[in-house]
């Protein structure tokens, strides 16, 4: 059960953000919460590598952790995040870090969590709360 727990607290922090948003939390709690949903996203939940292998046209499946990390491979995690920098050809770039629908639900939940972060700092400052 412990294990469960360490590799999937992301999704009960991304829940716990929907509760605080509708809820009304305080601006600190959301923030709080925006950022672990984002940094459980990019950098610890459990997918596939992803990376393009040597012959080109293959991507790796070997278990990674996080969107923007690759594998257990050094090349891998250069590659990913190489790839996102560069971006010489879209579609390969989401497809190496985008491969499977888990991750495309990863990376959106990623950006969910920085947008939310952002409108609990903009939010208030537009309303006057």
């Amino acid at each position: 059960m412990g294990k469960v727990v360490h590799l999937y607290w992301g999704y009960m922090v991304a829940a716990a953000l929907i509760v605080a948003w509708s809820q009304q939390w305080s601006l600190p709690v959301i923030v709080a919460l925006s950022l672990g949903v984002s940094a459980y996203a990019a950098f610890q939940v459990p997918v596939w590598c992803g990376a393009v292998n040597r012959d080109g046209h293959s991507y790796c499946r070997n278990n990674a952790y996080g969107v923007l990390m690759g594998c257990s491979k050094r090349q891998h995690r250069w590659q990913k995040v190489k790839m996102i920098v560069l971006r010489n050809k879209v579609g390969n770039a989401s497809r190496s870090v985008f491969p499977t629908a888990k991750e495309k639900f990863n990376g959106a939940l990623a950006v969910a969590g920085l947008l939310s972060a952002v409108a609990a700092v903009i939010v208030p400052l537009v309303t006057g709360g």
